[in-house]
């Protein structure tokens, strides 16, 4: 049961990179990194978090669901995994009694690809399963945060609204918390029971849902391991000869073997996020603070690592390893893999079922495979934790009763485990017109892959899971890969911690992203970064130290 995973470019954007995993973390349950708004109280700051007892006493109470016991069951942070068939005519059902009244109710939510149109079967099927009556305003999710901006400055707010965790930054932050009602009186504590899916979400992902001192956000949980992964082609090494490597002198000397320019054949893309975990830097969709062994509290970038990263990406271009059109930056990089043009490239987890599906009638020798995570001196790595949620739906502030209780209606249909008729109806649509079943497998058919298209998976999911009835297998290898993964992952000082940080320092860190992307191209200098990190601390980078050790003192750490 997987829903469509919407297509973006593969480039090396940290916001495509964010907006991707969102989308197909509802398929394949991707770590979502988070920047977040969270205070004391609606008349109070909205700068800070909420953590410990004050949070834990705003939860919902947790209730596992019982209904589909995993063939893989969650290890190591992972997601829990699917991969035997599933008897689709004898489906437990998780909302036994619709709990929507069937009252009006608008919902914004950023949609990647065409919409599907309002009065399309789908939209009609899925109300009348979950009593609702929805009108989608779904807006184009690569401009989202232009129109929730304009949204949130407005006197006229949907019903409902998605917020993604990467549009929560400047006057949205502080909005999210003006403009959203606190869904306490309704979810915290065992008053949750009255939505048993919701009940079981883990209480993480809920911690990670509290904006301004209170309970705001229905969330899409994430797994906390890797989302980026280091794909290659299997069939390729498999036909060649070679030998996956397991450190950074291995891959380049590797990626030399490789690359033969005259046969229009690259080693790999851009590498830097994976080069990220190869050399122990904290990732920068994390909050990127922690304190380290010795006790310091220090930013991802005033790690050596940091720098050792970006030299050994940059040692690639400059071996001409790297594919032309990546040095360039333009393109899509996973049809450069497809194509067979490059070996290796960065994705998140959406693409090792996305790619597997769109190449198995054109290409069937095409195998993608997970790449494992080394150290670059070849041992161990470290990698760090992926925030528990990151992409949440909201209630505005003055909807009626009805409103609300519809709208968490909604969300508890949305949020079905794996298994049910619920996340059949919400995955797939009406059988016959969405999507036909062969050999027990349930294929979409046109209508189904345009219309299956929306915005329902983002209003809440279940637990992290992997299931891809059509190809197992992959569910298999992404579950065991993300295990393999998670045994080398650490929670940092801010995990699980929903902090905004005082919009005086909105931008202290937004010049790093385009300077790495030069850096390792060869066209800035190591003193260009050197001096870029000097400036950040001199700019408000250590005065920001400050803000998060009183932070910390306070709330507590995240590990």
């Amino acid at each position: 049961m997987t829903p469509n995973v919407a297509s973006i470019s593969s480039q090396p954007s940290r916001r495509s990179f964010l907006a991707s995993t969102a989308v197909a973390a509802a398929a394949v349950a991707g770590g979502m990194p988070l920047l977040t708004a969270c205070g004391e109280s609606d008349g109070g700051s909205r700068e800070g978090t909420t953590s410990g007892k004050a949070a834990d006493k705003l939860l919902p109470t947790y209730v596992a669901s019982t209904i589909a016991k995993p063939d893989l069951p969650s290890k190591n942070g992972s997601s829990a995994g699917y991969i035997g068939k599933v008897d689709l005519a004898a489906l437990a059902s998780s909302v036994p009694d619709k709990l929507g009244t069937g009252a009006p109710l608008k919902i914004m939510s950023p949609l990647w690809g065409t919409p599907p149109k309002p009065d399309c079967a789908y939209y009609k099927a899925l109300d009348a399963e979950a009593g609702t009556k929805i009108t989608w305003q779904n807006q184009d999710g690569n401009t989202y945060g232009e129109k929730l901006g304009a949204v949130l400055a407005s006197s006229s707010i949907p019903d409902m609204v998605v917020v993604p965790s990467w549009e929560l930054v400047g006057k949205i932050s502080s909005a999210v918390t003006a403009k959203f009602m606190d869904l306490g009186p309704y979810l915290a504590g065992d008053k949750v029971k009255k939505y048993p899916n919701l009940a079981a979400i883990p209480s993480d992902s809920w911690r990670m849902s509290i904006f301004g001192g209170a309970l705001r956000g229905i969330p899409m949980p994430a797994a906390s391991t890797p989302g980026i992964v280091p794909y290659y082609r299997k069939d390729v090494f498999d036909k060649k000869g070679y030998t996956v490597p397991k450190s950074a002198d291995e891959f380049l000397s590797w990626a030399k073997e490789a690359t033969s320019a005259k046969a229009k054949v690259w080693a790999c893309g851009d590498m830097r996020w994976s080069a990220a975990g190869f050399f122990g830097v904290q990732p920068a969709g994390t909050l990127g603070w922690n304190i380290g062994d010795d006790g310091r509290l220090t930013y991802r970038i005033e790690h050596p690592e940091y720098l050792e990263h970006l030299e050994w990406v940059r040692k690639l271009f400059a071996a001409g390893v790297v594919h032309p059109d990546d040095k360039a930056n333009t393109g899509d990089a996973s049809q450069r893999f497809t194509a067979g043009q490059i070996l290796v490239f960065n994705g998140d987890m959406s693409a090792w079922y996305g790619k597997t599906t769109e190449q198995a009638q054109s290409n069937p020798d095409f195998q993608i495979e997970g790449m494992d995570y080394f150290a670059a001196d070849g041992g161990n790595p470290t990698l760090y934790a992926a925030q528990p949620a990151g992409i949440w739906s909201m209630i505005r502030k003055g909807a009626s009763k009805e409103t609300i209780e519809n709208a968490l209606a909604a969300a508890n249909f949305a949020a079905a485990p794996y298994g049910t008729k619920e996340r059949m109806f919400v995955d797939y649509g009406v059988e016959g017109t969405h999507y036909t079943v062969k050999n027990g497998v349930p294929i979409k058919n046109d209508r189904g892959i345009q219309e299956v298209n929306n915005a329902w998976v983002l209003l809440a999911a279940p637990a992290p899971y992997t299931a891809h009835p059509d190809f197992p297998e992959i569910a298999r290898k992404q579950v065991e890969w993300q295990q393999r993964q998670g045994a080398f992952v650490k929670k940092t000082t801010t995990y699980g911690m929903n902090i905004v940080e005082p919009s005086r320092y909105a931008t202290l860190s937004s010049q790093f992203e385009q300077l790495e992307i030069d850096f390792v191209r060869g066209n800035k200098k190591l003193s260009d970064i050197q001096q870029a990190i000097s400036t950040w601390k001199s700019s408000g980078g250590d005065k920001l130290r400050d803000w998060y050790k009183q932070l910390l003192d306070k709330n507590g750490s995240g590990n």
